[in-house]
């Protein structure tokens, strides 16, 4: 029984993380209703070789990899000085071509010396590096969101997810979230321009986007654990200190 009380809430609490910031709350008219996230072959075939947690899986990377293309397109923003070092292109062709060219690709770029991973995200934050910032940084975000997943974004009854790799690399967001937000070249100045606390501006939006990330994944990684009666080894951490957690 608790189980399946698992099963049926947490696709519902998947839904309301990505839906949290709604102007809904505020103004419930139809314009600014967010359409709720489903899978565009939810009623094909293959949804028959799918469990629950299969269709969760889905949802789950679909929804925290539409976070990753909003946060780049963002950074892209708030940083054109960086998008101008790969493209005279406006920033959403290049996050078009990030997520949408891997088949072209591989999430392999000669310009950050083909790095992935927790890697691409260090390389991001070194001060000798003259490449893409933010290209670096939401490359290693997201293949190390694909590494949890084994690789994979379609999931079935003959797949296995270890919910371990899941919480390590919640906490990796966290870590990456901090760096983002007070890594600081020799001179002082913030690799990449994020959040904005002033007098006049109040921008926590990145904030809000890695919180949803990392929300979305721990829940998953509970879930799954229950399911498979696994234990998590979770891990405190110093943000000032920490390091990237191996999966």
């Amino acid at each position: 029984m608790k189980n399946l009380v698992i099963i049926v809430i947490t696709p519902l609490l998947l839904t309301l993380t990505s839906c949290a910031n709604s102007p809904l709350a505020a103004n419930p008219s139809k314009s600014s209703i967010k359409a709720i996230p489903e899978q565009t072959d939810r009623s094909t075939i293959n949804q028959l070789a799918k469990s629950d947690f299969d269709r969760m899986a889905d949802v789950e990377i679909h929804e925290n990899t539409e976070s990753l293309r909003l946060l780049m397109l963002k950074l892209y923003k708030r940083n054109p000085h960086e998008l101008q070092k790969s493209t005279s292109d406006v920033a959403e062709k290049m996050v078009n071509w990030v997520f949408n060219g891997e088949s072209q690709h591989h999430n392999k770029f000669e310009s950050m010396n083909n790095t992935q991973d927790t890697e691409a995200i260090f390389l991001a934050f070194k001060t000798e590096y003259t490449g893409d910032r933010v290209l670096a940084f939401i490359v290693g975000l997201h293949t190390m969101l694909l590494k949890a997943h084994d690789g994979k974004t379609d999931f079935y009854f003959t797949d296995t997810i270890d919910p371990q790799h899941l919480y390590n690399a919640s906490r990796n967001f966290e870590i990456a979230a901090w760096r983002i937000s007070n890594a600081r070249d020799e001179q002082g100045n913030l690799f990449l321009l994020s959040n904005e606390i002033s007098t006049t501006d109040r921008n926590l939006s990145f904030e809000r986007e890695f919180g949803k990330i990392i929300g979305r994944t721990d829940l998953f990684a509970i879930a799954l654990a229950e399911k498979s009666q696994r234990f998590i080894s979770r891990v405190m951490q110093n943000l000032t200190t920490a390091v990237f957690l191996p999966f």
